[in-house]
């Protein structure tokens, strides 16, 4: 006679090979349930829940290229071996049906938010997983290094580390001039206005190659769709763009570590061991942060 254990253990056994298979390790693509037009893909470790030490996590936005898998790759022996989930978002091309490639980096697109997509993924990883994030770290590179650095600017206590990767275009902290040049109108767009003391306690990285001097993909001309006076005025060149940021920030008093990469061109992949080292000390110092408020 079979036992109700006997009858129960099999499905058990499935959803415990489900989990391993789809829920831990890398996964696959997710639809967000806030919004089915966006998706992300993760890294959990396989220690999750079985460690003294809760897990942190990091976000890595892609750029314009969306190769947002290449990224979550990237940084999957740094979240096993520090114990962080990674998560990779996906905003594709043309969600309003317009073919944008831009709307998630200014992070308005029509109602869109994109802060607040990224924060209910978030949300979701939390519920999923039984964890808690009330702080994580941001990587973006490139198209992700504007999203990066107006996230700051938007969600700044959120984050405990954010590193801004060679952005064809910043917002500077410049109350004189509108978004997405400055921040005079971030509150009538917004709701929000930047958050000097917050974004103080954020770690702070920028980091650019030395090679990388292109300018077609990142001149402003008139007519283009981001255009508006003084689109060009931080610099011709993403390093003196980042440099124009650097400079914005370092004078409300926010530090950064600035990484100029000698013989670096456009490549955010090879930029992802000097952004390694830089989550590896702020998370020491943000667990330390954590021990100490517990």
């Amino acid at each position: 006679m079979t036992t109700p254990d006997a009858q129960t253990a099999p499905a058990e056994d499935a959803a415990a090979i489900a989990r391993a298979l789809y829920d831990m390790g890398p996964t696959p693509v997710i639809a967000c349930k806030a919004d089915p037009r966006f998706s992300y893909c993760l890294y959990v470790p396989k220690t999750l829940g079985k460690t003294a030490q809760p897990p942190e996590l990091i976000v890595a936005m892609h750029g314009t290229g969306r190769g947002f898998t290449g990224y979550r790759d990237a940084f999957q022996e740094f979240g096993r071996w520090n114990n962080c989930v990674i998560l990779a978002p996906l905003f594709p091309i043309g969600v309003l049906g317009d073919d944008n490639r831009d709307g998630f980096k200014y992070m308005r697109e029509g109602m869109i938010r994109y802060d607040q997509v990224l924060l209910a993924m978030v949300a979701e990883v939390e519920a999923r997983y039984g964890v808690s994030f009330p702080r994580f770290g941001l990587f973006g590179y490139s198209g992700g290094g504007h999203f990066a650095h107006r996230f700051l600017m938007l969600q700044p206590r959120r984050l405990f580390a954010c590193s801004i990767g060679a952005p064809g275009s910043v917002t500077l902290l410049d109350p004189t001039r509108d978004w997405w040049v400055g921040t005079r109108n971030m509150a009538e767009l917004f709701g929000t206005t930047p958050d000097i003391p917050a974004m103080k306690q954020v770690a702070v990285q920028m980091i650019v190659g030395a090679a990388d001097l292109e300018t077609w993909e990142i001149t402003h001309k008139p007519g283009g769709r981001n255009f508006m006076p003084d689109a060009n005025h931080a610099g011709a060149t993403r390093p003196e763009r980042l440099a124009s940021l650097k400079a914005s920030f370092e004078q409300a008093g926010i530090g950064v570590r600035f990484d100029l990469v000698l013989n670096m061109a456009h490549d955010g992949l090879r930029a992802v061991p000097t952004v390694e080292d830089f989550f590896a000390e702020a998370l020491i110092r943000h667990r330390a942060a954590s021990a100490k408020a517990a």
